[in-house]
């Protein structure tokens, strides 16, 4: 291709960029290419990428920050992880409110990077590009019968009762009496108290309607919570276990013996863990009070922990794909405290249930072949969020560490990787002389290949939209569950 040609597509390009940054579809901050300012590309639009962007815009008033998500609807897993009966955990959400509606920010909903966009065209649009999309995969259970009907991972069933588009068609059955939860977290622990919550608590949340109706309607009557080792090494925390031991028509159902030595082991442990430990010994072992008593009496529904315990084997009926039990051996501890290790003793427990739910983490997905990534660790290799091997290239959130934490955890992880594209900038190692194009290009791609971005004043349509729902129903909001239904919304 000769000078004149080379130029005349460029111009072309940079003119389809200009025409998308002000159509009706991917308009959302009122910038063009002329800004001369540092240009960084976020992609993933839950907590990991605004709070990257919420540092990134603090931090240096010339920066532009552009968020890129795959979804229509932002916000991540504050919108389809937290529980429908925690409001209070998504007024975070106000706080991404301000980040997008920042002039120096814009949101770019509906874009899938890596299959709309490529990471390398992103990293040629953008002086820096921050990947923050968060851990979509399941970890196996790596047992025979994991793939019967009646099994489910926690993300997929968190995901089905909070609207997740591609959870929808999940329909758990929920006619059996017991569930067996693997894993022993905060979300082991949300999806207990979901089955087990009355109905009247739910109907005021922002849960699905589809969820709503097949909890209405659940028979399931016993939660057991299992975890490989002991009540000393358990992963939720004190919230989580104070809601379960106070939930409404539930008592608990613990084995005595997996609390031998807990007390005494108290002693030289840090204070969180001591309260979290010392509330599951007196709900296990203490006599209740009368009141308590009475409570647990007239209790229709039961939950319970079981440690020491392990996965061996998912059971079904001759010639039937449905989970009618599970096996599980049972451990004994070697060390002590965190670094404590399961062994296995030889001996095994059957279980009749008819749901088994994994709840033993969530990985993340490499995005794109030209992206570094270990699989092993289902991480991208980073140094303090700075890509191996890759300038320019940064990672925050679950993807930089795992997925680990809660939502505060994951605020100081995007802060820090944010200071260090800072960092890079301000000392030279990232040279932010040059002007970029940013969305300009990134849009002229995008509108050549026939994707429509949803922008974040599209996503309030949505909002306005789910929220007059809720308000006919008499909850919070409710969802839109398709992305055909948001984008019909978004698009109008």
């Amino acid at each position: 291709m000769n000078a004149h040609k080379v130029l005349f597509s460029e111009y072309k390009l940079w003119n389809l960029g200009r025409s998308w940054r002000t159509s009706r579809y991917g308009y959302s901050g009122g910038r063009g290419f002329s800004s001369c300012g540092p240009k960084v590309c976020v992609v993933g639009g839950g907590p990991a990428g605004f709070y990257t962007a919420q540092h990134l815009i603090k931090a240096r008033q010339d920066v532009e920050v552009d968020i890129y998500e795959r979804l229509p609807v932002p916000f991540g897993l504050v919108r389809f992880g937290v529980a429908p009966d925690h409001p209070e955990v998504k007024n975070v959400i106000n706080t991404f409110t301000q980040t997008a509606k920042n002039a120096r920010c814009s949101f770019y909903g509906n874009v899938d990077v890596g299959k709309d966009v490529s990471v390398e065209e992103l990293r040629r649009a953008y002086h820096a590009v921050v990947l923050s999309y968060g851990a979509e995969g399941n970890r196996s259970i790596g047992v025979p019968g994991e793939d019967l009907d009646g099994v489910y991972s926690a993300k997929d069933f968190v995901g089905w009762y909070n609207g997740q588009p591609s959870c929808r068609q999940l329909s758990p059955d929920l006619s059996c009496e017991t569930a067996v939860i693997l894993g022993q977290g905060n979300v082991a622990l949300d999806v207990a108290r979901i089955l087990l919550s009355p109905i009247d608590i739910l109907k005021k949340t922002d849960i699905t309607q589809p969820a709503m109706q097949a909890l209405t309607e659940s028979r399931v009557r016993r939660v057991l919570i299992v975890g490989r080792r002991g009540p000393m090494q358990v992963a939720c925390t004190i919230k989580e276990l104070r809601e379960m031991v106070n939930l409404p028509d539930t008592r608990p159902e613990m084995l005595p013996a997996d609390f031998e030595g807990a007390s005494e082991a108290l002693r030289d442990v840090p204070r969180p863990r001591k309260r979290l430990t010392e509330l599951m010994v007196k709900t296990a072992l203490e006599p209740p009070s009368e009141k308590e008593l009475e409570r647990r009496n007239k209790a229709s529904r039961v939950w319970g922990f079981r440690f020491f315990r392990s996965p061996v084997e998912i059971h079904s009926d001759p010639g039937c794909n449905r989970t009618t039990g599970i096996r599980l051996a049972v451990n004994k501890l070697e060390g002590s405290g965190e670094s404590a290790r399961a062994v296995l003793t030889g001996e095994v427990e059957d279980i009749s249930c008819g749901l088994v739910i994994s709840s033993i983490g969530y990985k993340s997905l490499p995005i794109d072949p030209s992206v570094p990534f270990d699989s092993s660790k289902a991480i991208v290799p980073n140094i303090m969020g700075r890509v191996h091997e890759a300038a320019g290239l940064y990672c925050s959130g679950w993807l930089k560490t795992g997925p680990t934490g809660v939502i505060a955890t994951t605020m100081n992880n995007s802060f820090d990787t944010a200071r260090s594209v800072m960092e890079d900038m301000d000392s030279g190692i990232m040279d932010v002389s040059a002007a970029k194009p940013g969305a300009s290009r990134v849009g002229a791609l995008l509108e050549e290949r026939g994707i429509k971005p949803v922008s974040f004043s599209d996503w309030e349509k949505i909002d306005r939209l789910e929220v007059s729902r809720g308000e006919a129903a008499k909850k919070p909001r409710e969802k839109l569950l398709t992305v055909e239904e948001m984008l019909k919304v978004a698009h109008t």
